[in-house]
C-alpha cells in the first residue's frame, strides 16, 4: 500500500461530544437487550448435556480468531498500517456479533446454538475482550518490529471493563430476565429488533464518517480488500473447526456465523468512547477496518446464508 494512502487512511478522525456518544452506548445497549430476547434458561440444560459444540465455538471465536488474525496482519506486512492491524486484532477480541441469531436463522442453522453461543461470548467478552486486544495487539506490535515507533498498548482495564458491562452484561440480563417472565412480550420484540440492530449500525457508520467522507472513499478500495480477506478467513475457520471435531451440518453452519460475525458495534464504541488510544496518534487505519467489518459482515453473512440454502435446495432436488 502506497504511503500516501496510508496517510489518508490515518487521517479520518471521528469525534463525538457526550450527548452523541451517550446516545450510541444506550442504542447499542438496547440492542444487546434485543438479543437477549432469545435466550431461554432451557436453552443451556439442553446443551450443557451437550456440550462439545458451545467449547468448540468459544475455542474458534477466543482463541483461534485472534490468533489467525494476528498471522493474518503480518502476512499482510507493509500492504496494511499498524493502525489498520489493529483494527483487525480489535474485530476479533470483539464477541459474536448482534445479527448472528439473524443469520443462523436464515442459514437453517442451530439458532439454540448461535444464541447461546453469543451470550456465552459476550459475557465472557467482559474479560476476553481487553485481554485479547491488549496481548495480541501488544505482540503484533513486537512481531511486526514497531516498538521503537509505537508506543505499548496499554488497555484501561476500568474503564474498558466498565464499559463493555454497562452495554452487554447489564442489557444481556435483562434480556434474558424478560423472555423469562414475559416470553410474549420477548417473542413480539424479537424480530424487530434483528432489524433495528441492522438499521442502528449502518446509521453509526453513517455518522462517524459523514465528515469525512472524500477519505473514506478514496480509501475503501484498499480497506474492502483487506475486510474481506479477513472476514473470509473468519468465516472459513469457523467451518474448518467445527468439521475437525465432527461437528453436524448445522452445527458446522452456526460456527461458521458465529466466528465470521463479530460485534464491529462494540468495537467503535470502545474506540470512541474510551481512553484506549489516549497516548496514540490518529487511528483512522483502526477506526476504518473496524466500521467497514460491521457493513460487510451483514453482506457476507446473507451471503453464506444464501450458499448454505442452495445447497440445501440442489441437495433436496438431487434426492428427489
Amino acid at each position: 500500500m502506497a504511503p500516501e494512502i496510508v496517510n489518508e487512511i490515518d487521517s479520518i478522525s471521528v469525534t463525538l461530544n457526550a450527548g452523541g456518544m451517550n446516545t450510541i452506548n444506550v442504542v447499542l445497549a438496547f440492542v444487546m437487550y434485543g438479543v437477549a430476547l432469545g435466550i431461554r434458561p432451557g436453552m443451556f440444560v439442553k446443551l450443557f448435556k451437550n456440550p462439545k459444540p458451545i467449547f468448540v465455538g468459544m475455542l474458534s471465536q477466543l482463541v483461534l480468531l485472534p490468533l489467525l488474525t494476528f498471522l493474518l496482519a503480518l502476512a499482510f506486512g507493509s500492504s496494511i498500517s499498524w493502525t489498520m492491524a489493529i483494527g483487525m486484532i480489535l474485530v476479533a477480541s470483539c464477541p459474536g456479533g448482534n445479527i448472528s441469531n439473524f443469520m443462523s436463522s436464515l442459514s437453517k442453522a442451530d439458532v439454540e446454538l448461535s444464541v447461546s453461543l453469543t451470550a456465552i461470548s459476550t459475557a465472557l467478552a467482559i474479560l476476553m475482550t481487553p485481554f485479547n486486544f491488549w496481548a495480541w495487539g501488544n505482540l503484533y506490535i513486537k512481531a511486526a518490529g514497531l516498538a521503537a515507533e509505537v508506543p505499548q498498548l496499554v488497555i484501561p482495564l476500568w474503564d474498558v471493563f466498565k464499559t463493555i458491562f454497562i452495554l452487554l452484561g447489564i442489557p444481556l440480563t435483562l434480556g434474558i430476565l424478560t423472555a423469562h417472565f414475559l416470553p410474549k412480550v420477548a417473542e413480539k420484540l424479537k424480530k424487530p429488533m434483528q432489524w433495528f440492530s441492522i438499521l442502528f449500525f449502518l446509521a453509526m457508520v453513517v455518522l462517524s464518517f459523514a465528515g469525512n467522507i472524500d477519505a473514506f472513499l478514496k480509501c475503501i478500495k484498499y480497506i474492502f480488500l483487506v475486510v474481506l480477506i479477513h472476514n473470509f478467513l473468519a468465516l472459513t475457520l469457523g467451518f474448518s473447526t467445527a468439521s475437525a471435531f465432527k461437528l453436524s451440518k448445522i452445527d458446522r453452519r452456526t460456527l461458521t456465523i458465529e466466528t465470521g460475525i463479530q460485534n464491529s458495534g462494540l468495537g467503535l464504541v470502545l474506540l470512541l468512547g474510551t481512553s484506549i488510544f489516549a497516548d496514540f496518534p490518529p487511528h483512522g487505519g483502526t477506526l476504518v477496518i473496524t466500521a467497514w467489518w460491521g457493513i460487510w459482515h451483514i453482506i457476507s453473512g446473507l451471503t453464506v446464508s444464501t450458499v448454505f440454502n442452495r445447497y440445501d435446495h440442489r441437495k433436496s432436488k438431487a434426492v428427489n
